[in-house]
């Protein structure tokens, strides 16, 4: 067919034709000249061999191109004859005209065509790549065989070359290359005697053979060599592209390391950075879904690497090949790994690792610092185990991030163990197994299975494990370690490649690898180990032999097929996740709007500030207390600790002794014991307990202020842990002393309201020990007889005899009425004995007893009678009588009693307003932000389920606004 300048198209065989300008379009058929139809059709026949000639145009064509061009008849009529002649010759000229416009058609398209295809060609020409770098695909000696090869078994691989060639212009495919080697050392073998292998033809020759047959022996074992050598070269090659890969690797690193180091504003910079924090996004939502607890069956089915494995298996070492740094706790043989630690990997400028929790970077290029990490994660593992146990569930977060790591998040596991061994907690094998399954059993979640190869595969326990959570292995990388160590000590490395073709396990994995991690000291370095491991296996046979494939060995490649295997399972399922949240937050909020519609949602955190600003509004408050309200109370109070003391050890004493100078001697004696050693104290507790009660009773009336009862709990531990940690100033107990010891020694009283006023408080005092004197004789003697007719009471045996002892021992003090404050022995014995003669038993003991409680109320009684003389004793006592003095000593003791309660409340009442409350509420400022670190200490103190539920609100509500940022940045990467 000619090539033309226009395109032109059949409408009814639906051809299509480009122009020289590369632009498609139809043309009815109709519209073409009958010559360039024909054309058209016939080179479609002639391209199309078996194509029924459907086209009608063609057809009708082919019919009429066979007969003859014959004029129109003409018109009928006289004048006709001329027109038709003219009409004729005109129409002979236009078909003229229009052939000569075809031919130069035709001819400047033939040009412009061939202008087209040379140019054409020279494009495509440039487009291809230089193969001269690839020459190595085929080395020299193959050439020398070509004589050998049969033509026909070369046409068969060509399909296979035509595979190579598209995969040229990239980096070749070493698996495709080695494999099409393959076929061509079974051509070779295959040349002479088809069906035998050159090994086998050599091996079977029969010992006396002809010239013939041993010149066609030593071809085939020629042919065997030049075949090693050709793997051997093709081994060589793989590696030397192995190592140009790295260097480039390496290169690529360190421009990356200064792009992400130069400033934020390039388009290479903001790229990078939605990459690296697209992990740190990611990561931060898996952090707060390790501490949610849902009740609305909402699990964390979002992904991550899950690593497991046999203890001493490698775990350990693959994760920091991975993270390219050795950042872990080591020990020999021993459990190191006691809890799960969630490693983020992302890339990052700087090589550094920093915990969740803390601010502090490790320079992982520093030795101190991977010691200082490494210390601090053993010891972060330590704390998280509880007491009597051995492992822990809670998760230990740690960030790494530096030039060329893969983005993915780990999960290091504990080690599987068969057995407990001493030291261990007796669970210890189930939690680790409870703690693998709880891990795995997330639908989404990648098992990186890490196999020992150095030990029998029959002892592997972690295989079974990963099958029951994975039958299909749909999600399980397969990772085969210690591979010199197996390489050295099985009598068959075709176990080895058994191993990782998937065929000595019953599990089934979606890749299998074998890595090489170190000699096993706990001093190499990653770059060592890289170099440890790229030699061994270019020098292993395991790869030479063809048993593993290049794909499935090294660190770096499974790396980058994890990498690879992590973020496809997180496009596939992140957007289900974040659908399953949005309904649990829609759920939860119905549940707010049923149950607490007026309430804010205050989770846990923002109740307990709530709380703390309360606390300390009600601290505060203790400072508005008035002077006269602290010192009423704490004169109050301090008289109702000492008041026994008073009483029974100073006053009763000094006043039964019937003698003036005698009464003041031993006031001024037991009162000056008792200012050294008990007074001081006593009024410090008084203060304290006083201090104390105000708080609490500010705290109770603040609290019916509309205040919400779900502060408690904590208010009451904070005021038992804030008094728990007050200590009064000791500095105040020596001044205080000196005070109270001034105020005893001061006899002098100047006015009469004072003199008034220590009558009524001796007499009120007096007057409540007669109250508690005669409530103690009516229980010794039991009901009256009044009690005894309305109340149907009856009195006990004991309480009958101490009746008739109270009765004669009465009789004894209306006879002496100035009795002392004890009975003789033989007034002792004729109490007995009157009793006796009644018919009363009693024990010398009782009556003792019964006389000290009747000879109490007696004295007491006339004590009050000699305070009502006294009131009008205070002029007597003003001008020193004598004879007025005995009787008005017990009234000045009472008013030095007075008055130094009333100088120790006013001390006590300055300390606390100007020391002490400031103090508390400092202690309370303390209290509150320890317990505002403490977690566990607001769980316990704000508790119900409004707090639950706001909490499990504020998680599901963060989740799902950063699960939606993760996506958005997400497809903002694709």
């Amino acid at each position: 067919m000619l090539r033309v300048g226009r395109a032109v198209a059949c409408m009814a065989c639906k051809n299509m034709v480009s122009n020289n300008m590369g632009v498609r379009f139809r043309m009815p058929l109709q519209k073409l000249h009958p010559l360039s139809r024909a054309v058209h059709h016939r080179y479609n026949a002639s391209a199309n061999p078996q194509r029924p000639p459907h086209c009608s145009a063609a057809r009708h064509f082919t019919s009429m191109s066979r007969l003859p061009m014959r004029p129109p008849k003409p018109p009928p009529g006289g004048h006709g004859g001329w027109r038709y002649q003219q009409h004729r010759n005109f129409w002979m000229l236009r078909l003229a005209s229009r052939l000569l416009k075809l031919r130069y058609i035709v001819l400047g398209s033939a040009v412009g065509g061939g202008y087209t295809a040379k140019k054409t060609y020279e494009e495509w020409k440039d487009m291809l790549p230089d193969m001269s770098a690839y020459n190595w695909v085929i080395p020299d000696f193959v050439w020398e065989l070509s004589d050998q090869i049969d033509l026909d078994k070369l046409t068969k691989i060509l399909p296979e070359l035509e595979e190579i060639a598209k995969l040229l212009p990239e980096l070749p495919d070493f698996d495709k290359i080695g494999e099409n080697f393959t076929f061509l050392k079974s051509i070779l073998s295959t040349a002479e005697a088809p069906g035998d292998t050159p090994v086998k033809a050599a091996t079977e020759a029969p010992v006396t053979a002809t010239p013939e047959a041993s010149d066609k022996q030593f071809k085939k074992s020629s042919d065997k060599e030049k075949v090693d050598q050709l793997q051997e070269e093709l081994l060589r090659t793989q590696m030397k592209y192995q190592r140009m890969l790295e260097r480039l690797e390496k290169e690529n690193k360190d421009l990356r390391k200064v792009v992400l180091q130069k400033d934020e504003k390039g388009i290479h910079q903001r790229k990078i950075k939605v990459c690296k924090s697209l992990i740190d996004m990611y990561s931060e939502v898996l952090d707060i879904l390790s501490d949610f607890d849902s009740n609305y069956n909402t699990q964390d089915h979002l992904p991550r690497v899950v690593v497991v494995g046999d203890q001493s298996a490698g775990k350990t070492s693959v994760l920091e090949m991975i993270a390219q740094a050795r950042i872990f706790p080591r020990g020999s043989g021993e459990m190191m790994t006691r809890s799960p630690v969630k490693v983020t990997l992302s890339e990052g400028p700087h090589h550094v690792a920093m915990f969740k929790d803390s601010s502090r970077e490790f320079d992982l290029g520093k030795e101190e610092d991977l010691a200082a990490l490494r210390h601090e994660i053993e010891l972060r593992m330590r704390k998280s185990v509880k007491e009597g146990q051995t492992v822990s569930p809670e998760t230990i977060s740690l960030s790494v991030k530096g030039p060329g790591i893969q983005r993915m998040v780990l999960v290091d596991l504990p080690g599987v163990i068969s057995t407990v061994t001493a030291g261990m907690a007796a669970d210890t094998k189930e939690t680790i197994f409870s703690i693998s399954k709880n891990y795995m059993q997330n639908p989404n979640a990648i098992i990186l299975c890490i196999q020992d190869g150095s030990v029998d595969a029959e002892r592997s326990i972690v295989t079974d494990l990963v099958s029951q959570m994975d039958p299909q292995g749909k999600r399980t990388i397969f990772v085969l370690t210690k591979v010199d160590l197996a390489e050295k000590n099985l009598a068959s490395p075709n176990r080895i490649q058994q191993i990782v073709e998937g065929k000595l396990f019953p599990m089934k994995a979606l890749g299998y690898f074998a890595v090489v991690t170190g000699k096993g000291s706990a001093g190499e370095s990653i770059d060592s180990i890289k170099d440890y491991e790229e030699d061994f296996f270019q020098n292993s046979r395991l790869l030479r032999d063809g048993m593993l494939k290049a794909h499935q060995v090294t660190t770096k490649n499974l790396s980058l097929a994890v990498s690879d295997c992590f973020w496809k399972m997180v496009r596939e399922s992140v957007e289900q996740q974040a659908d399953a949240f949005k309904a649990s937050r829609f759920n939860l909020e119905t549940e707010w709007k049923n149950n607490y519609p007026r309430l804010r949602e205050l989770d846990r955190n923002e109740l307990f500030e709530k709380a703390k600003n309360e606390i300390l509004d009600e601290v505060i408050s203790l400072s508005q207390v008035t002077p006269k309200h602290w010192e009423a109370i704490l004169q109050k109070k301090l008289w109702e600790r000492v008041s026994t003391h008073v009483i029974e050890n100073i006053y009763l004493p000094a006043a039964q002794t019937m003698n003036s100078g005698t009464f003041n001697t031993t006031v001024d004696i037991k009162l000056k014991q008792w200012t050294d050693k008990q007074l001081p104290h006593k009024a410090l507790e008084v203060a304290w307990e006083t201090l104390q009660e105000e708080f609490a009773r500010f705290m109770a009336e603040y609290k019916g202020k509309d205040q919400d009862d779900i502060f408690d709990k904590l208010k009451e531990a904070v005021k038992d842990e804030s008094i728990k940690r007050h200590k009064w100033n000791e500095r105040a107990m020596d001044s205080l002393r000196v005070i109270q010891h001034n105020a005893l020694e001061d006899r002098s009283i100047t006015d009469k309201p004072q003199w008034d006023a220590a009558i009524q408080f001796m007499e009120e005092t007096l007057q409540a020990r007669l109250k508690d004197t005669d409530s103690v004789i009516n229980d010794m003697v039991g009901p009256d007889w009044k009690q005894r007719w309305m109340s149907w009471k009856n009195r006990s045996p004991e309480q009958h005899t101490r009746n008739e002892t109270r009765n004669e021992l009465e009789r004894l003090l209306k006879l002496h009425e100035d009795h002392t404050a004890y009975l003789a022995n033989d007034e002792v014995t004729t109490v007995r004995k009157n009793l006796e003669g009644r018919g009363v038993e009693v024990d010398p003991a009782l009556i003792k007893d019964t006389w000290h409680q009747l000879y109490r109320r007696h004295f007491l009684q006339k004590a009050l009678q000699h305070c009502n003389l006294c009131r009008r004793g205070f002029y007597y006592y003003q001008r020193h009588f004598v004879d007025s003095e005995l009787e008005c000593n017990d009234v000045v003791l009472f008013w030095r009693i007075q008055r130094m309660l009333l100088i120790t409340a006013n001390t006590l009442r300055q300390q606390l307003t100007n020391t002490e409350v400031r103090r508390l509420e400092k202690n309370v400022k303390e209290v509150l932000e320890d317990f505002g670190e403490d977690n566990e200490k607001k769980v316990h103190l704000i508790t119900g389920r409004r707090v639950q539920l706001a909490e499990d609100l504020k998680k599901v509500r963060e989740i799902q606004e950063k699960l939606e940022a993760f996506i958005e940045a997400l497809h903002k990467e694709k």
